[in-house]
């Protein structure tokens, strides 16, 4: 991932990120007592804002962290960073943690102002011989907490599920719970077999993704068969597709797993026409 931009956000004001600083007893520092979004700009536009903002709410909500700023707060301030740090494309990163009370305790929860920060970073771009080789993928049993549809900033076991993947040499660490396919480390998953478009049903077992519910309306759309359907481990070996999706790599390819070949073994001809999709997705309207 390229370096973060030198601006950022912190409680109502820009300033160089290296120069930033947070009480030590922040309760995100502390517990983890935070969450978080990922915010894609193409040319300047955010595409999936709304559903970014409405997930921020909801994982607010599920902690019981009081929301500081409305929507159109949250959209001036994603501008301005973005902005400020001149533009194109590039993500914002936005955490909101419960704030800092002067010592640590576990209970009850304190009322004290929530934390804001935010930073920039350039978009990775696509490599590409992605669009020809896919990516090589490693399976794990899925050891995050029971509550991963909050976007909470307690990453901890997702971090390590990832650090599986780097030392496999591989890009993504994919999920699996009790035999069944949930997501993987930082992205979600979609299996196609027999020319349609499978994801697993949402619950507290995985995120609700943005770039998902991206793809689920534009097969929508197009008439695209799509289902939201448990996916077995076996459903998931044999597919003849398998994709990722995540807020800054829009829909990858996976073409290799646990050292075995997906499909074909090169990207495949759904995930082509989907890709062009997404894509045309993150322009901005005319009019």
């Amino acid at each position: 991932m390229a370096e973060p931009l030198p601006l950022c956000h912190l409680n109502g004001a820009l300033l160089p990120l290296r120069e930033a600083r947070i009480s030590p007893l922040d309760r995100s520092f502390l517990f983890g007592d935070g969450v978080y979004e990922v915010v894609a700009l193409h040319a300047g536009y955010a595409a999936r804002l709304a559903a970014n903002l409405a997930r921020l709410r909801r994982s607010l909500a599920e902690l019981r962290i009081r929301n500081p700023h409305d929507d159109a707060h949250w959209t001036a301030l994603v501008q301005e960073l973005a902005a400020a740090n001149g533009g194109g494309d590039l993500y914002v990163y936005l955490q909101v943690s419960r704030g800092a009370e002067y010592g640590r305790n576990h209970a009850p929860l304190p009322d004290v102002a929530p934390t804001v920060f935010a930073f920039c970073a350039p978009l990775p771009p696509s490599p590409p011989e992605l669009a020809v080789n896919g990516l090589a993928c490693i399976t794990a049993q899925d050891t995050r907490w029971a509550r991963c549809d909050i976007k909470s900033v307690a990453l901890l076991a997702n971090v390590l599920l990832r650090q599986q993947a780097v030392e496999a040499g591989a890009a993504e660490t994919i999920l699996l719970r009790d035999g069944w396919l949930t997501d993987a480390s930082a992205s979600a998953v979609h299996v196609v077999a027999a020319g349609e478009i499978r994801t697993p049903p949402r619950s507290h077992q995985l995120l609700p993704g943005t770039t998902r519910g991206l793809i689920e309306d534009l097969a929508a759309a197009n008439g695209i068969a799509c289902r939201s359907i448990a996916v077995s481990e076996a459903a998931l070996r044999g597919a003849d597709e398998i994709w990722l999706s995540a807020a800054t790599r829009g829909v990858v390819p996976v073409t290799r797993l646990d050292g075995v070949a997906v499909g074909s073994g090169r990207p495949g001809p759904l995930w082509q026409r989907m890709r062009a999709l997404v894509e045309a997705s993150w322009q901005r309207p005319r009019g």
